[in-house]
């Protein structure tokens, strides 16, 4: 009696590090970070699977990304890519994800930058330009549920002038000659784009240390915390909105001795990282209505 070989097992994904300023030497290649749910595709003789993040099973929810994946011409293969809820023109739409999941899962798209085994062979040691070459060859023309992630080798400053354009969260730079290694890696790096916005300022809170923050709200729901640099004319504007108690919206988080709550109504300008869902890398760029 022939025993059946082991399943492919997921395998712990490669996150990339976040940094400010992309890469520009040509030992890197660049692709758009798609706004989605990362998610790990594997594929072997008892037929395709998808695993979150986290290695959880959600095959059930990804159901057509899984039956489009046994259409692919390999016997067994593990794939990583995100699960995006892609416009007409392609852009990803995140809000629209949780709704695609319930009633629409067709309309998902999975797009794949990074394949680690196919057909018996683990190709995590390749280089990550191997990789690409191979994956395109697995999933061509990927125009369909099945996308490809696009890259372009060297023009880092360049394509992340156009991504910002274009209005998307920001990019993801891998060097070209690294293999795949799961876990925080400094081969991969995402730098995010900026958004400019006015906030609420709640409360400025001074720890021993380090830099004074603001603690800001929008639409009367906290969002999180900015840095600000204050000259000591700025401070005294500041403390003459301080009250005795917290606001209504002020966070039970973040309060305590070192939180100086103000009165209402002061609005800050401020510079944060996009598609983060609280202030990230914020700081406060003008205040408003002092």
């Amino acid at each position: 009696m022939r025993v059946a070989e082991d399943r492919l097992r997921f395998i712990r994904p490669q996150e990339p590090e976040l940094v400010l300023e992309p890469p520009v030497s040509d030992e890197w290649l660049h692709e758009i970070k798609y706004d989605g749910f990362r998610t790990q595709v594997i594929l072997d003789w008892a037929g395709a699977r998808a695993f979150t993040r986290t290695g959880i099973d959600w095959s059930k929810r990804y159901w057509p990304v899984v039956a489009a994946a046994e259409k692919l011409p390999a016997k067994s293969f593990i794939l990583d890519g995100e699960v995006i809820a892609p416009e007409p023109d392609g852009r990803p739409n995140f809000h629209a994800l949780h709704s695609r999941l319930t009633w629409n899962a067709e309309l998902l798209a999975f797009v794949a930058f990074d394949i680690l085994h196919m057909d018996g062979e683990d190709l995590r040691a390749r280089p990550a330009i191997e990789r690409k070459a191979i994956l395109w060859g697995l999933v061509k023309p990927a125009d369909g549920i099945i996308q490809y992630s696009e890259h372009v080798v060297g023009g880092g400053a360049e394509f992340y002038q156009a991504i910002d354009r274009m209005g998307l969260e920001g990019m993801v730079s891998k060097r070209a000659s690294s293999p795949y290694r799961g876990g925080k890696s400094d081969a991969w790096v995402k730098t995010k784009c900026w958004e400019v916005g006015d906030f609420e300022i709640l409360g400025i809170k001074r720890e021993p240390g380090k830099p004074t923050a603001a603690l800001m709200a929008r639409e009367g729901k906290y969002a999180g915390a900015a840095a600000i640099a204050l000259t000591r004319q700025a401070q005294e504007r500041l403390w003459k909105r301080v009250q005795q108690g917290a606001p209504p919206s002020a966070p039970k988080a973040v309060a305590g001795p070192t939180v100086a709550w103000l009165k209402p109504g002061l609005k800050a300008k401020v510079q944060y990282l996009r598609g983060e869902p609280k202030l990230r890398h914020a700081s406060v760029k003008e205040i408003k209505g002092e």
